[in-house]
């Protein structure tokens, strides 16, 4: 009988979740869009530990519930004993892939990752013009592949706000490899990690976009550019148009919020632009519910990822409507397929923090 190595590595947490009754279950935007009771937090732990154990032999089925979790960290919150469900899940989908069980849409994720990277690349050709970027500089930016790739305009929009706010900035020309880690290449993410370790290191600063690419860099001293922003609360305005709007409602990213516990400075911000605290989604800060775009749950899940979303867009309706801002592009691009009026909270400080003469 099979035995996975995560045993060794994840003993605790597994047997935390194996032996718990359950009480987190609601907390789970998957099991919640997908009412399926091995989808839920202790069935997704406890499959992984019977494999870790040897107790069943692991199948591409049983495999795939290790990739039915957006990594939103909900059901730590809800948790007494803070167990890190999404972490441990991460070491069993690089058991499982090891054991040849990736679902092919995480493979596909990976196999795509060298092509995007250069595209990547190709991009940030065009954001060398901007004024204030630099080759050599105290601050080093890196955007994240997702912002570069898919939302282009608001990644200068972060390019023009760490500028104004920092001075000198040099893109990094690198992705922080996520996908690959969250796809169970963990020896991909190593190597890609080296690559970019290289180009940031003696920066005195090292800021960066994508929260969930600051959540996986910490080590390295990523500090998020909406954290940084808000220590400079007062080189933003009022931005006049977003009054147009019935409402404008902020998103707590799981990645900014209970990853990395930022909570305020992006309320902070955005009060300045809006001239008032912005409203609210039913659930925030540590209880803020998931936009369904994490974990390569819309990779490999699209089904259960779309309905995550369309939770979050009946809330935002029945509240009244009106612009959501985010501050995660994953986020930014569910709730647009869903049809709501979206925004990137760099887009607004970007207007906010505009010269006169600008």
């Amino acid at each position: 009988m099979t035995k996975l190595a995560l045993l060794d590595e994840r003993r605790a947490a597994l047997e935390t979740c194996g032996y718990c009754p359950k009480l987190c279950r609601a907390a789970c935007p998957v099991s919640d869009a997908d009412p399926n009771e091995a989808l839920t937090p202790w069935g997704k732990m406890s499959l992984a530990w019977f494999a870790a154990r040897g107790d069943v032999e692991p199948d591409a089925d049983l495999a795939r519930t290790a990739w039915a979790c957006t990594g939103c960290f909900a059901c730590r919150e809800r948790c007494d004993h803070r167990n890190e469900v999404a972490h441990t899940l991460g070491a069993a989908r690089a058991e499982f892939r090891g054991l040849g069980l990736a679902p092919a849409a995480a493979e596909q994720v990976i196999a795509e990752f060298p092509q995007g990277r250069r595209e990547v690349s190709e991009k940030l050709t065009a954001l060398r013009s901007e004024p204030g970027v630099a080759p050599i500089a105290d601050t080093a930016l890196l955007l994240g592949c997702d912002y570069v790739r898919e939302h282009f305009e608001v990644a200068r929009s972060a390019v023009r706000v760490a500028t104004r706010l920092f001075g000198p900035v040099r893109l990094v020309d690198a992705c922080c490899g996520l996908p690959l880690l969250l796809a169970g290449d963990r020896a991909g993410f190593g190597e890609n990690l080296q690559r970019l370790t290289a180009q940031v290191k003696g920066a005195p600063r090292f800021l960066v976009l994508d929260p969930e690419c600051a959540l996986v860099l910490a080590e390295l001293g990523a500090k998020t550019l909406v954290e940084a922003a808000s220590a400079k609360l007062g080189a933003f305005g009022r931005v006049a148009h977003l009054a147009r709007h019935a409402g404008v409602r902020y998103h707590d990213p799981c990645k900014l919020g209970r990853g990395l516990g930022v909570y305020e400075a992006p309320r902070q911000l955005l009060a300045r632009a809006l001239g008032r605290a912005p409203d609210e989604f039913p659930r925030v800060r540590s209880e803020a519910a998931c936009s369904g775009g994490g974990g390569l749950v819309p990779e490999t899940l699209p089904d259960v990822a779309r309905e995550i979303a369309e939770h979050r867009a009946r809330e935002h309706r029945e509240l009244g409507g009106g612009l959501v801002v985010t501050a995660c592009s994953r986020s930014a691009t569910r709730f647009r397929e869903r049809g709501l009026d979206v925004v990137d909270l760099m887009v607004i400080l970007d207007e906010s923090s505009r010269p006169n003469d600008d």
